[in-house]
Order: structure tokens, then sequence, then C-alpha cells
């Protein structure tokens, strides 16, 4: 099977919940898990790569913030990122589910991605991994799980 590393991606959070992100020495079970569960060839590497990069982010300092400010696009990513997709992270930013680091690191990682036109469902489960990552993001989290899956209740006005 040659799958996508969104598709990867998507099967390791399923699996692992991501909660705490593989750590370098569970890489190669979780290799081996991708292969054995049909996962093959050059993207589960890129697959791993991307959930270690995710993982470095938190290592990084905050962003200063500044409710004045407003997000500029790239030629890039407003190439990669569709209107829709745009518009989603930018709801999500103004309904408080994203801040404003949390949205450059979700660009950040759908930019990692080996899509070219980066949908809808793409923005939502990078989201949540991106939240799942983060620390004492649980109600944030829970509001992005039901966008992801559907759920009645609490959809970002």
């Amino acid at each position: 099977m040659d799958s996508s590393v969104f598709e990867i991606l998507v099967y390791v959070f399923d699996r692992y919940l991501l909660e705490d992100l593989p750590a370098a020495a569970e890489r190669d079970t979780i290799a081996r898990d991708l292969e054995s569960a049909g996962f093959g060839g050059a993207n589960v590497e890129r697959a791993l790569d991307w959930l270690a990069d995710l993982a470095e982010v938190r290592e990084r300092g905050a962003l200063p913030a500044d409710e004045r400010s407003f997000r500029i696009y790239s030629e890039e990513e407003h190439a990669r990122l569709g209107t829709a997709a745009r518009g989603m992270l930018a709801s999500l930013e103004a309904s408080g589910i994203l801040n404003p680091e949390q949205r450059e690191i979700v660009i950040e990682r759908l930019l990692a991605l080996d899509s070219d036109d980066i949908d809808i469902e793409q923005v939502k489960w990078v989201v949540l991994m991106v939240l799942s990552s983060q620390p004492d993001q649980e109600h944030a989290y829970e509001r992005m799980e039901n966008l992801v899956f559907d759920l009645p209740g609490q959809v970002p006005h």
C-alpha cells in the first residue's frame, strides 16, 4: 500500500493518541507496527520525521501575542492553503480553539505534508494533532475533536 504521509499520521494518531508523542526509542516499534498494518516505503519515515518535528515544537519559546496583529500568508502558503483552509484556521483562532502560536505550528505542520492541495479534513486532523501535543489544551482539544468527528455540541462560531 502506497499511503500518503497524512494517512499514516492519522493511523498513528488513532492508534497512539499522541498524548505522549513517540520517543526516538519507540520509532522502530512504530515503524514495525506501520509495516504490519500495510504501510511501507519512504512515507513511513517521512511521517515519523513529521511526528518528531512536532515533538520538537514543544521546546520552542512562546511567540509574543498582540491582539492587534493579523496573519499575512506567504505566496507558497497562499497557494497550498486554499481559501477554505485559511478560513478554517481564522475561525478556529477567533473561537479560541487555537492561539496565534498554535496557528503557526499548524501552518508549519500542514506545509510539511506531502499534499499540494490541503483540504479541510487535513486541517482538522493536524489541528487535533497539534493540540494533543501541547500541554494544558484539554478543553481546546475536546472542542476540536467534536469538529473532527462531527459530534454535536461545541461548534465554533
